[in-house]
């Protein structure tokens, strides 16, 4: 599978109570149980007003699929080619 990074614009993301991110949370895993397509969300951070998510997809297709059944906007999708970290310096 291939690894994503999707960029949610959702003003006020990070007023978000706890319940609410439970819930937007469970909304997620229930759609990738019921997707039939390998899929895994890895991830997400939350900031003032987006929330960016890291999932890995056999397509973007499939990424915008999972934010569709579930009512999440995908502003931005992108392929995440290449992953350092500082060890790469190494």
């Amino acid at each position: 599978m291939k690894k994503f990074i999707i960029e949610r614009e959702i003003p006020g993301a990070g007023n978000m109570t706890a319940e609410e991110l439970q819930a937007i949370s469970k909304t997620s895993n229930s759609v990738v149980s019921v997707l039939g397509k390998p899929y895994k969300w890895v991830e997400s951070y939350v900031t003032n007003d987006k929330i960016y998510c890291i999932h890995e997809a056999e397509s973007e297709d499939v990424i915008r699929e999972h934010s569709s059944c579930a009512g999440f906007p995908a502003n931005k999708v992108e392929e995440v080619k290449v992953i350092i970290s500082p060890a790469t310096a190494e």
